[in-house]
């Protein structure tokens, strides 16, 4: 069992490998084998993100300014081909941050989108004044802030009073005790509970600052969050735990934009540094998905929908497959 378990892994890992995704090679080179940064093999599969595959696709449909479609549109009426979602997928697929290109984009979003005056994300603004504050919200802020820090960004002041907004604001409860008071009038994220998205993506963006850059506030946040996930055991109902919360949660996919899954979930949780047992049985979902030949499907709801095609739905995912190998590897040390 133990060799043909092993023979197996180094086929799934030989399919990771193979040229036609090079973002994905570029990460099991580097997360799964342990390839530095500078050894040839992953550093070749590093530059050629920006020569094949969807970056240069999606990078070949934008707009002088840095935008994507109408500059004005840049969340809603284009949804998701708008310039805060073509940044989030370019984050995702590891685009160069040196790139004019990417350097253009996250400036567009930072003077469009951007409250100037709280630091969190809009879906409304204009170039001129930047983020209307009654538009900020925490998935977005948490989306843009992570992305920009993965695009060179992290410790450009605006990404920094991005993540003090998140670390100031954002709160996750599960009976919401928020005041009525900016920004928790939304009804959008501040209903009878935290938006649970919006959980998820302002952890992902905390998750990005290296734990010796975390102010105490952040770390604090941290904290509160993680129980916050915990306490359901990932995805179940309160208080009794014997629902599911969210039943999309449970299908897999890449990349997940606003939404979440389980899979994600457990990373943000590994890369924070947490090991706990209310995580398994999230965790057990994930092994049961794995098919017969060591790999997981793409299931999630957003196909078709992006500037370019990324994977398709019910086909074999590679990016599921990594991050599913990621997510147990880290578990299994």
């Amino acid at each position: 069992m133990g060799e043909r378990k092993s023979r197996l892994r180094e086929e799934v890992i030989d399919w990771l490998l193979q040229d036609d995704n090079p973002s994905v090679r570029y990460l099991t080179l580097r997360d799964l084998l342990g390839k530095g940064e500078r050894k040839d093999e992953a550093s070749e599969a590093k530059a050629r993100i920006m020569e094949v595959g969807p970056v240069p696709k999606i990078l070949a449909k934008q707009n002088p300014d840095g935008s994507w479609e109408a500059p004005e549109d840049f969340y809603s009426k284009t949804k998701y081909r708008g310039t805060v979602w073509n940044l989030i997928v370019l984050a995702e697929l590891r685009a160069d941050p040196e790139d004019a290109r990417i350097k253009a984009a996250c400036e567009f979003v930072l003077r469009w989108s951007q409250d100037r005056s709280s630091g969190g994300f809009s879906h409304r603004g204009t170039s001129q004044k930047g983020g209307q504050r009654s538009g900020v919200i925490c998935c977005l802020t948490g989306n843009m802030a992570f992305s920009l820090s993965r695009l060179g960004y992290a410790r450009d002041p605006r990404v920094i009073k991005a993540l003090e907004w998140i670390a100031t604001y954002q709160r996750y409860e599960i009976v919401s005790q928020a005041p009525k008071v900016w920004p928790y009038v939304s009804d959008h994220c501040w209903r009878d509970h935290t938006c649970r998205s919006g959980a998820v993506k302002t952890l992902k963006a905390l998750a990005e600052v290296p734990e010796k850059r975390r102010t105490k506030e952040m770390r604090a946040k941290i904290e509160e969050g993680v129980e916050y996930l915990l306490a359901q055991h990932i995805f179940k109902k309160p208080p009794r735990l014997s629902a599911v919360a969210r039943k999309e949660w449970l299908k897999l996919g890449f990349p997940l934009m606003w939404n979440t899954d389980i899979l994600e979930i457990l990373d943000i949780l590994i890369r924070l540094g947490y090991r706990d047992e209310r995580m398994n049985q999230a965790v057990e979902v994930v092994r049961s998905k794995q098919g017969e030949n060591g790999r997981w499907r793409q299931e999630n709801r957003f196909d078709g929908r992006f500037a370019t095609t990324i994977e398709r739905n019910g086909t074999e995912s590679k990016w599921v497959t990594l991050n599913a190998l990621k997510v147990l590897d880290a578990l299994s040390k």
